[in-house]
């Protein structure tokens, strides 16, 4: 976060790490910490918060994290994901916002983007070369617009069908996964449907991630479930 003279504000909330994070060069390896991105989800019925199911999936050895909430003020938004992104970093995780360009400018993390929120192009303009950016293309043209514009990865779905996302749309299967997986635009993060019982098979389309929400935050045991899907999708890699 800049101040108005040009230079770093001072985030006394945050550790040392945070500071250091702050003053980075893009991380050469962050392709691989987006084998498992887990989307956070406020789950009232279950007692749990945005942050406890971060928490869980960082324990589990999940090195992503999403924060998503489409009906949270800016304030408040911007307080969980202060939070949320001093335990990613201190666990050596990418840290990413979901939509909100202009958080992810504020805290110099990172963002995926969709179909209708700011554009690649401008958001590139406005974070700048070295924060990672996600795109949800709707079709493979928009896939190659995305990554022409500045996109570094593809959130490709859903794969199968699910509840999650209501406007998510019809399922593309394996065989649709493969073909935008074929195309060899950017690395794909597959999501949409998936558990520990097909992660290894989305692996083995060629994704070279897994997203999931429900998949962790509705588990009885959230570390658990992240970590098996984890585990899952590896033993998908190693096998092809």
């Amino acid at each position: 976060m800049r101040n108005k003279a040009g230079g770093r504000e001072s985030v006394p909330a945050h550790r040392e790490a945070v500071m250091d994070y702050l003053r980075r060069a893009r991380r050469p390896d962050w392709v691989e910490l987006v084998k498992l991105v887990v989307v956070t989800a406020h789950e009232t019925d279950a007692g749990r918060r945005h942050e406890d199911v971060a928490a869980a999936a960082l324990r589990a050895g999940c090195r992503a994290i999403q924060l998503r909430d489409k009906d949270m003020s800016d304030r408040a938004f911007v307080e969980m994901a202060r939070l949320i992104q001093v335990r990613c970093i201190e666990a050596g995780a990418l840290f990413f916002v979901n939509d909100r360009v202009q958080v992810a400018a504020a805290l110099d993390c990172e963002v995926h983007l969709g179909f209708n929120d700011m554009s690649v192009g401008l958001a590139r303009k406005v974070l700048g070369p070295v924060a990672i950016i996600g795109y949800s293309p709707e079709s493979l043209t928009e896939a190659r617009e995305a990554v022409g514009d500045g996109a570094d990865y593809l959130g490709v779905g859903p794969v199968f069908e699910t509840s999650t996302k209501a406007d998510a749309g019809p399922a593309i299967g394996l065989e649709g996964l493969a073909r935008i997986c074929d195309d060899g635009l950017a690395p794909v993060i597959a999501v949409g449907g998936i558990d520990v019982s097909n992660a290894g098979l989305v692996a083995g389309a060629g994704a070279t991630g897994i997203a999931t929400v429900s998949a962790v935050s509705r588990a009885g045991d959230m570390e658990a479930a992240a970590a098996a899907l984890l585990e899952a999708f590896r033993e998908g890699e190693r096998a092809t």
